[in-house]
């Protein structure tokens, strides 16, 4: 039977096992609750599917081999489904083009059975810790795409133009528009991007550009 057991809040990272091997599952959601760390077991691809939240904080901590879909190719499907949640490996029979093909593919981590609880442990702090840091790098780009959504057309315009580092008689010229109405739509960029300098615009601007 699967395990479900958590630390006092949900609003925690969790930690989602993924194993066949019913004893792997119950031995490390005893670890993590030892260690007051919310986690969940699932004895299947299929199951995990029908039951996780892949939008949590946190990671998965997933069995290479498996009746059915393996980890790589589950590993596979999730990215394919836009989970971005971190996972890492653990397997009994590992072997270097293994480890490969999921570091490449995404994986924090890749752990060869039989490991120590501190192993374990150090590797699921890394990848939750990656995970956070993802997710305040990903707020922040969604912050900047509602603030450019306040923006009207002439506005990204003039945006656009004064990352590429023209002046206000270039951007004027190339808009045909005089240099007072790109002075008043820069100030206006500048208030609803809240932007403190031009190079926080830049930045801003970039920031949208590398999604």
């Amino acid at each position: 039977m699967n395990s479900f057991k958590k630390a006092p809040s949900d609003l925690e990272p969790v930690i989602y096992v993924v194993d066949d091997d019913q004893a792997v599952r119950d031995a490390l959601v005893e670890l993590f609750l030892s260690m007051k760390m919310n986690s969940q077991s699932f004895e299947s691809p299929s199951d995990f599917l029908a039951r996780a939240d892949t939008t949590r904080a946190g990671c998965i901590v997933l069995d290479v081999r498996m009746p059915g879909l393996n980890g790589l190719d589950f590993q596979n499907h999730l990215d394919g489904s836009g989970s971005k949640m971190p996972i890492i490996f653990m397997t009994g029979y590992g072997d270097i083009p293994m480890t490969v093909r999921a570091m490449k593919a995404g994986a924090t981590d890749f752990i060869t059975k039989p490991f120590s609880d501190s192993i374990m442990l150090d590797a699921v702090e890394n990848a939750i810790r990656l995970d956070g840091e993802r997710r305040k790098a990903a707020a922040v780009v969604d912050e900047v795409h509602r603030l450019t959504g306040t923006l009207t057309p002439r506005e990204r315009e003039v945006m656009h133009a004064v990352a590429k580092g023209l002046m206000n008689k270039q951007i004027a010229f190339e808009l045909g528009i005089t240099e007072m109405t790109v002075k008043l739509h820069r100030m206006s960029v500048m208030k609803k991007m809240e932007a403190r300098s031009i190079a926080d615009l830049v930045r801003k601007v970039e920031q949208i550009r590398d999604v």
